[in-house]
């Protein structure tokens, strides 16, 4: 009756990056549930938000990736599908565009009988490989510094409801920030390419989504980072670092030779994982940019931390105009 009938296999690839040595790439091997972003109905919204945290993913499968010189690699999905390489290689940059991005293609290396792939088992994957030419790179949160959801309000209810029935080209983009972050981008000539990172704290069955969203409001492309779900009862080392500043570190260390400027918002801890690396890295951050909220405790507490902290460029931010306006004065971006 093909009631049973399984559904076609996939390789989702978050968009990644490396250097002209090495690169990381993750992603995962999933079954697919033919997910709608455009759907903008309660229930279809509804129906696909259930699919993301419900996905049935393709356990302990290898996968083979080819990058456009024809080599290569291995790597095995874990329990939940997902995988992650890091490996050397050579000559990168040069087979890449001039954006940066190199453009590779993902497979699922044993197909037993019972699978159906899609795409003659074929997925693309990209990963950017940042210019020589570039000046900085910007690391920027995603969560209220560049999207609105609500996660300073009460009980968090706005964050649920935008999470779970806003379809991703609907949701509102705070007011100029596609503008800033794609000055950044061009660089204080407007010809760069320098590299943008988006690290959130928002788990990765909401990559996809943050994908479309970035995209349509014309963010300029760049890896997307977001973290694991937490295990349930496990608890947390007391030396042990939040995911998003541990992706942060891997960015610096990535990239020793490049500064770069931190961009977050006032509502949850980015003031304290930003001011942390700073100091760590204090010749390579160039300004830290957070972005207000509308929480008067959480504001008092931020503006009580800039107010002692000297060791690099920080603002606190009503307005992309603000932020663009110390950007153009610091020579980061083109005066005119």
């Amino acid at each position: 009756m093909g009631w049973f009938k399984k559904d076609p296999l996939q390789i989702i690839a978050f968009q990644s990056y490396g250097t002209g040595t090495s690169f990381y790439l993750r992603g995962r091997a999933l079954e697919d549930e033919n997910i709608d972003l455009t759907k903008d109905s309660f229930f279809g919204l509804l129906k696909n938000s259930i699919k993301r945290f419900e996905a049935d993913e393709v356990r302990f499968t290898t996968l083979k990736i080819t990058l456009p010189d024809d080599t290569v690699y291995y790597t095995e999905t874990d329990k939940h599908g997902y995988f992650k390489i890091k490996e050397t290689a050579s000559g990168l940059t040069e087979i890449s565009n001039e954006e940066g991005w190199l453009q590779c293609e993902l497979a699922f290396d044993s197909r037993r009988p019972d699978w159906v792939i899609n795409n003659d088992n074929k997925f693309p994957a990209a990963m950017l490989i940042p210019s020589p030419d570039a000046t900085f790179g910007v690391i920027s949160d995603i969560d209220d510094t560049i999207l609105h959801t609500g996660v300073t309000s009460f009980l968090k209810l706005k964050l649920l409801m935008n999470t779970f029935f806003k379809n991703a080209e609907g949701r509102s983009p705070l007011k100029g920030a596609a503008e800033f972050y794609q000055l950044l981008h061009r660089g204080h000539d407007g010809r760069r390419a320098n590299p943008v990172f988006y690290v959130s704290h928002s788990p990765w069955n909401m990559y996809r989504y943050l994908e479309v969203f970035l995209k349509a409001n014309n963010f300029p492309k760049g890896p997307v980072l977001l973290r694991n779900l937490p295990m349930p009862f496990r608890k947390k080392q007391p030396d042990e670092k939040p995911q998003k500043q541990r992706e942060i570190l891997d960015i610096l260390e990535t990239y020793p030779e490049l500064p770069f400027i931190l961009i977050g918002d006032s509502g949850e801890h980015d003031a304290d994982i930003y001011i942390e690396i700073a100091e760590q890295y204090p010749q390579r951050i160039k300004a830290i940019y957070l972005r207000s909220v509308r929480h008067k405790k959480k504001m008092l507490r931020i503006k009580g931390l800039f107010e002692s902290y000297k060791t690099t460029p920080a603002l606190l931010v009503e307005t992309s105009e603000d932020a663009i306006a110390h950007a153009r004065e610091n020579g980061f971006i083109a005066r005119s």
